[in-house]
């Protein structure tokens, strides 16, 4: 054992554990303060590497040990909050830390760069606001909140068009003026522009944004305005959870269920559970916001771990919707579309209201097909069906992302007509501006939203009535807000019914509910159409009378009888290779490794939903354990066994999964 003043450094790479230095002669304790970053030797180059700690000895022997070459700055760029919350991260996902702190700065400053903070564009609010009178739900709600002092995790069930949205603006507003800042995360990076006109038009403080669009060199600026207290508003994506605020009084989550705050590769963090812990750790209150809290929100009120604050009724005079529902077994269809809906399209767009027709399946249509042979179109990397797009035309696979040109013939029979089958958000709008050549359309998916500003555009052209027609996957429904809809179509309302998931019923009946939320928000009432060929399914029941919460009862009770989450813990380990026998047999050899546990359940190993993915074949084990601690202590065993063992195969630990089919 050797003892001097030794450097515990966090280092960039797939190990679970920190390096030991040595600091430089002419440095002392003082000035070496844990969350800087240094240049440190590491194998035959240097690397930026994070102070964690400074020690008294090593277990090393100083001829092993190596000296820091350069100390990049005496003021921590991470504050000793955020490192907690770092090292949280590590254990409980049981992910490399180096990795996890890297993967949160922005890349200048992994690069041991600098930048220099920008103030010239923030805005200023230039004309007075009139605050909207609360009603008295919304009044407890603020009053509770305000008044707590300290943690307290909030859920606020507020229906659609509740008002949740002027709650979290008050609270915002008693935070920052005790002069603490505020982070609000929405779960995509379309609802920050309509979030942040929100907040600006109410504040006249910094403001800023942040999330995976912005530039390295704003991202890095951001980081240091909100170190430094500049920002008193950060509204970002659930990266922004990382961010080192100064002096923070509050953490908002809109949409907390949305699975947007899962990450879904690499360092598989919830920000919603992360937003928890960091409520915790900074001691101050979380709010979590939605119509249709995830069911462990709704459990976690149940062991009173949550507070519950309800906003039963809609904002102002507005009404909810009436919801027609249209057995389409009775129905003749023009490309998925009846008669029926048409009319209806017809009639709000006559009285100049606007309509959303919601699809939640983009690209022209989902497979190509030999109308002669019956030969179908897969993706060659992966075991999916390919979809035609038209915009540009193109075959794309949703899964790998490969793009290939649709064939002339079919490479089976040689017959020259190949056509789409079923139908996608780009086919929709060609049907309605033929239907409609007159009225303005939008068209909001994943695809026609990939250039900067676009979203931005569609929104105003959405909010400056010229257009009258929208059409939008799942993008449209989170949170928008748009006072002259009138009408919502949920085109195909079987889609999302049976999945192998058995969160399924879960997501459809939130997806359902938010959809639902858009229509009719001020004071004309809205109306619903909703097409099926399963009108008696329990989650359209739900739709007629608004009421999630009785419909989260129903599937707390279902969760309970299967011991599934979270009445259970469950984590997933997932291999892939090119080589289709490796993923099973690395798995095979895993589950004959690890100790047995009589509290953990081993399932599989199994193929993925999806077995072949941009090449790879992947086949998972499901752990299962009703006792957290447990299922803890077995990763912990298992990533030992994982990091020591030198294979072909890539494998992924993925803790509270939201996805295992």
């Amino acid at each position: 054992m050797f003892t001097s003043m030794i450097l515990q450094v966090a280092i960039p790479i797939p190990l679970y554990q920190y390096f030991d230095y040595l600091a430089p002669g002419s440095y002392n304790n003082a000035k070496l303060r844990p969350g800087i970053r240094l240049k440190v030797p590491f194998g035959q180059k240097d690397c930026i590497g994070v102070l964690i700690a400074v020690k008294s000895h090593s277990s090393l022997p100083a001829k092993c040990l190596k000296t820091v070459r350069e100390i990049l700055e005496e003021e921590p760029l991470i504050p000793p909050s955020l490192l907690k919350l770092f090292q949280w991260a590590s254990n409980y996902y049981h992910y490399p830390i180096g990795e996890i702190i890297f993967g949160a700065l922005p890349k200048i400053f992994c690069q041991g760069k600098w930048v220099k903070i920008s103030t010239e564009n923030f805005h200023r609010r230039t004309t007075s606001y009139n605050l909207l009178s609360l009603n008295r739900y919304q009044k407890n709600a603020v009053t509770t909140i305000i008044g707590s002092h300290s943690f307290q995790t909030f859920l606020l069930l507020g229906i659609t068009g509740s008002g949740k949205t002027e709650v979290y603006l008050r609270c915002v507003d008693a935070v920052v003026k005790q002069g603490k800042q505020a982070l609000v995360l929405v779960p995509e990076i379309g609802l920050t522009p309509q979030t942040v006109e929100q907040f600006r038009e109410r504040f006249n403080v910094p403001v800023v944004i942040f999330h995976s669009n912005l530039t390295d060199k704003k991202r890095a600026q951001v980081w240091l305005m909100t170190k430094k207290g500049v920002a008193k508003i950060v509204i970002g994506t659930r990266s922004a959870i990382f961010l080192p605020l100064l002096n923070v009084g509050i953490i908002v989550l809109d949409e907390e269920h949305d699975t947007s705050f899962k990450q879904q590769s690499g360092f598989r963090y919830s920000a919603r559970d992360l937003a928890v812990m960091r409520g915790r750790l900074e001691n101050i209150p979380i709010i979590l916001g939605s119509a249709t809290p995830s069911l462990e929100s709704f459990y976690n009120v149940k062991r009173e771990r949550y507070a519950l604050l309800s906003l039963p009724n809609r904002a102002g005079k507005a009404l909810f919707p009436r919801v027609i529902i249209t057995d389409l077994r009775k129905k003749e269809l023009k490309a998925g579309i009846s008669e029926e809906l048409l009319i209806t399209i017809e009639n709000h767009i006559n009285n100049n209201e606007q309509v959303l027709l919601f699809l939640n399946r983009r690209g022209y249509a989902p497979t190509c097909m030999c109308r002669k042979c019956g030969w179908v179109m897969y993706c060659n990397r992966c075991d999916v069906r390919i979809t035609i797009h038209h915009h540009p035309k193109r075959l794309y696979c949703h899964h790998c992302g490969s793009i290939k040109k649709i064939p002339s013939s079919c490479p089976k029979c040689k017959y020259r007509t190949l056509v789409g089958i079923g139908l996608g958000t780009e086919k929709l709008e060609s049907i309605l501006q033929e239907r409609f050549p007159d009225c303005g359309i939008v068209r909001i998916d994943r695809d026609s939203t990939r250039t900067k500003n676009s979203m931005e555009k569609k929104l105003d052209l959405i909010r400056n009535r010229k257009v009258l027609i929208l059409i939008g996957t799942q993008m449209i429904a989170k949170g928008h807000h748009f006072p002259h809809l009138t009408l919502v179509a949920i085109v195909d309302a079987d889609s999302g019914l049976y999945s192998a998931d058995f969160r399924a019923a879960e997501r459809m009946g939130q997806l359902m509910t938010q959809v639902i939320g858009r229509a009719g928000r001020t004071e004309r009432r809205g109306t619903v159409f909703i097409q099926t060929y399963h009108p008696t399914n329990p989650i359209f029941a739900l739709s007629l009378k608004e009421n999630y919460t009785e419909f989260a009862e129903i599937l707390l009770k279902e969760r309970q009888i299967a011991q599934l989450p979270p009445f259970s813990h469950l984590s997933l380990l997932r291999a892939e290779s090119l080589n289709p026998l490796l993923p099973q047999a690395f798995l095979l050899e895993i589950k004959q490794k690890i100790p047995l546990n009589a509290d953990i359940n081993v399932l599989g190993p199994v193929p993925a939903f999806v077995e072949r993915k941009a090449g790879r074949y992947r086949y998972q084990l499901l752990f299962q354990s009703k006792n957290r601690r447990s299922l803890h202590e077995f990763l912990a065993t298992l990533t030992t066994l994982l990091s020591r063992k030198h294979t072909r195969v890539r494998w992924i630990l993925d803790v509270d999964p939201q996805e295992i089919v």
